[in-house]
């Protein structure tokens, strides 16, 4: 890191939880319209359970719409925490330590979100237990447990408490000062999660170690979330959907989005915490050189999937592409995703000078997943609009209705209200990991050189 500040425990401890001690004005007004809008939603909702699902925008055939694209989408931002966390921890990337809580925290929030998607998809979500556990013996009824609809809420849950964990874990030694610096309820509720730490030796070891542990073990979870929710579409007997480049296409695309929602988050902090002296321009440097190469290997995934998708293929699947690349609206989608995922942020990375532009960051961050949504939308619908090469073909535009959109709106303003209450509560920056990286920043003798110390036994 080139822009190595002295900040000292005293200004951290400040700085840090500064927001969490005090409630600025703002923040009452931001909570109130995003709870407004999740109010809004939980209004439409009730009434999907009352009118039920022909207040969307299904059709006879196309039945996987909006909803499980946001189901989709969550899961690939949640891959954020894993990226920024646990690889770079392992990998001790020192740039890592004002992002990862963050991060984590984002991926905790986006992945309760794509769960409840699929519960609302159902349309009647007392109904599914039923479908999940075997306890209707009486009609011999259970679930295939081959299934990639019973694996896919099995890793999602695992992913969600993992990451929980993950977040808890690191979380331990920044509420043990919160706790040494309030008084009343909040003194009570940190002493208690705090669980008794006191930056003993021992204790500092069992945190570290419990870190690198949960590190290694969550990325396996990782790489198996995002495949298995491949394999939903791959078990759907559709056209379109049958492609060996699945799994490693999602995964990359969820790498992709997800960290390019952490440099948008990181953008959105640094605003409104005023955390100049933590997130620098470093931090969005090395963001921006690591996007370039998660890119580029998303881009070369799609475009296996455009050339060996239609080869070697049928009727069917020759019809899919022709729908997705000649067929309005579907048409424009490819374009738009092509140009806001990749021709528009990757071309701007590439210069270091606009990658430590923390604007120009928020921008092309942000304009990237509103191309990976694209992705999603555009590689779940076409194929559900050519269902069987009858006299007349199923080709019906989807067309998503008022309770589509606001459902939609309401997935990002319930992650954007979940990071700010733990914003509210909790450190959102870690005040060991940064003051850990104060120490190894020292500079030390090697021969007739000084160096940062940043190298561990």
């Amino acid at each position: 890191m080139q822009d190595r500040r002295e900040l000292s425990p005293t200004k951290i401890n400040a700085d840090l939880l500064n927001f969490t001690l005090k409630t600025p004005l703002w923040f009452w007004i931001v909570a109130f319209v995003l709870s407004s809008i999740l109010g809004v939603a939980a209004i439409t909702y009730i009434f999907i359970l009352y009118y039920g699902l022909e207040l969307l925008g299904y059709q006879n055939t196309i039945v996987w719409g909006f909803l499980i694209t946001n189901f989709v989408f969550w899961v690939g931002i949640s891959h954020a925490g894993v990226m920024i966390s646990a690889i770079l921890r392992l990998s001790q990337a020192e740039w890592r330590r004002p992002v990862t809580r963050a991060a984590e925290v984002m991926t905790v929030f986006a992945l309760a979100t794509a769960a409840m998607f699929p519960v609302l998809h159902t349309g009647r979500p007392w109904r599914t237990l039923y479908w999940a556990f075997p306890y209707d013996y009486a009609r011999g009824i259970f679930p295939d447990v081959r299934s990639a609809l019973i694996w896919d809420p099995s890793a999602i849950f695992t992913y969600l408490s993992s990451s929980a964990m993950f977040v808890y874990v690191a979380l331990i030694p920044d509420l043990a000062v919160a706790r040494d610096m309030t008084t009343g309820w909040k003194h009570s509720m940190y002493t208690v999660l705090a669980m008794g730490f006191h930056g003993t030796g021992r204790q500092w070891k069992l945190q570290t170690i419990a870190g690198i542990l949960l590190s290694a073990l969550i990325l396996p979870v990782f790489v198996s979330v995002h495949s298995i929710v491949s394999w939903d579409f791959a078990m759907a007997i559709l056209p379109g959907y049958h492609a060996t480049v699945f799994p490693p296409y999602f995964v990359i695309g969820a790498v992709h989005s997800g960290v390019s929602a952490v440099a948008t988050l990181m953008a959105i902090l640094r605003k409104i915490f005023h955390l100049e002296d933590y997130i620098t321009a470093d931090h969005f440097d090395a963001l921006g050189r690591l996007l370039i190469v998660v890119a580029t290997g998303w881009l070369y995934f799609f475009l296996l999937d455009v050339f060996f998708g239609p080869v070697g293929e049928g009727a069917t699947e020759l019809a899919v592409w022709n729908l997705r690349f000649f067929t309005f609206p579907y048409s424009i989608l490819i374009p738009i995703m092509i140009i806001t995922g990749y021709l528009i942020p990757v071309p701007t990375w590439l210069f270091r000078k606009m990658r430590r532009n923390v604007t120009v960051m928020f921008w092309t961050s942000l304009c990237v997943n509103v191309g990976m949504w694209i992705e999603r939308y555009y590689i779940i619908v076409p194929p559900q609009s050519f269902k069987e090469p009858f006299t007349f073909e199923w080709v019906n535009a989807y067309l998503p209705r008022f309770a589509d959109w606001i459902l939609v709106i309401a997935s990002f303003a319930l992650v954007s209200f979940g990071v700010l209450i733990f914003a509210k509560l909790f450190p959102i920056i870690p005040l060991f990991d940064i003051k850990e990286g104060q120490v190894l920043k020292q500079e030390i003798r090697i021969g007739r050189v000084r160096v940062p110390a940043v190298i561990r036994e």
